[in-house]
């Protein structure tokens, strides 16, 4: 009875100041976290201390029932209970506090990077990559803490010594059944590493036109711009053509169509153009060029091309030259627009030349 009480009075007390120096401990470690979390220049980011709270409690707790089970405090029945459980509170923190370190040091890194940019080609290569590699790196932590917690239980590790002989054979099947699964993936770490897709990438995609969004390690989301989503395996962007419009460059090149009728003043109309494009600040500056492409049998066809900062720019440019063009034509040179010629001929005379009118 009297060593009952003792061993309750030891694990009372032990109760007692494990619990002051939790407080006191975390008390410590999450003010100079959140002092250090003020400073802008700091790598660490502003919650960065609320972030880390929790699994900072948890790792309170567990180095404090491993020191507990070190030092016998606990009694025989419950010693192997409360170690393991320290054990895998230890793996889990640690595991968290690993995801959160890397995350926090992605986002200071981001800092430099302004990806709402005009010209942010390099802050999108930087954020896909980084994107994509926490994803790989968070999923390989995170079957690693469970396969080193599922390793503690003796009956598991008792198991697992037993199928590793036929672990070859198990490999094999697994390899063959989730073969998409695992190109997929493959995919993905090709995608951060050769980066023939980048974030806020404009591409034309199964005839749609959007902007990447979002990259996984398995599927790539696309938003279109009706406000519609296009979710691509990343598979598709290794083994199928695509058209990328920002791969090396934000800026690009937007082309109008006029169809006219062949007595259009050309001259007139290029330099419409360029009062146009000059009154506008949706052009860049760079590119001022109208041109006759095609002469179709009934119309001529005029391109006017120009340059503007990005795709969205280049839409609105288009738009807008298109619309004050045939507004030009039809105040200025109304006669030439798109007509379709009739020529009619004199029954008589097409008789006395040996025409058949019916053949008109």
């Amino acid at each position: 009875m009297m060593n009952f009480l003792a061993i309750n009075s030891n694990l009372l007390r032990y109760l007692i100041f494990g619990a002051l120096g939790l407080i006191i401990t975390f008390a410590i470690i999450f003010l100079v976290l959140k002092k250090i979390g003020k400073n802008p220049k700091n790598i660490l980011p502003v919650n960065f201390a609320h972030r880390i709270k929790v699994p900072l409690v948890l790792f309170i707790i567990a180095l404090v029932l491993r020191i507990g089970v070190s030092s016998n405090v606990f009694a025989e029945p419950q010693l192997s209970i409360i170690g393991h459980i320290g054990t895998l509170l230890l793996i889990l923190t640690i595991t968290w506090f690993l995801v959160i370190i890397l995350r926090a040091v992605k986002t200071g890194l981001m800092r430099k990077y302004d990806i709402s940019a005009s010209d942010n080609l390099n802050a999108r290569r930087v954020y896909t990559q980084f994107s994509i590699l926490e994803r790989v790196i968070v999923f390989i932590l995170v079957i690693l803490a469970i396969g080193i917690a599922l390793m503690s239980f003796d009956s598991i590790r008792a198991i697992g010594a037993s199928v590793l002989a036929s672990a070859g054979i198990a490999g094999i099947i697994i390899g063959f059944s989730a073969q998409k699964a695992l190109g997929t993936l493959l995919a993905g770490v090709q995608i951060a590493i050769t980066q023939p897709i980048r974030l806020d990438d404009v591409l034309i995609v199964e005839g749609e036109w959007g902007r990447v969004e979002e990259i996984t390690l398995t599927y790539v989301v696309i938003s279109i711009w009706d406000k519609r989503r296009l979710v691509v395996p990343t598979t598709y962007f290794i083994e199928k053509p695509f058209q990328n419009w920002t791969r090396n460059s934000a800026e690009i090149m937007g082309t109008v169509f006029i169809y006219t009728d062949f007595h259009v003043p050309v001259d007139k109309l290029r330099e419409e153009l360029t009062r146009l494009l000059e009154g506008s600040d949706l052009w860049d500056g760079k590119v001022n060029v109208l041109q006759v492409t095609d002469a179709k049998v009934d119309v001529m066809e005029i391109r006017a091309l120009m340059s503007s900062a990005d795709s969205s720019i280049s839409w609105d440019l288009r738009v807008y030259i298109r619309e004050k063009l045939i507004e030009y034509l039809q105040k200025n040179y109304p006669d030439s627009l798109p007509r379709t010629r009739v020529s009619l001929v004199d029954p008589n005379t097409a008789n006395s030349s040996g025409v058949n009118i019916n053949d008109l």
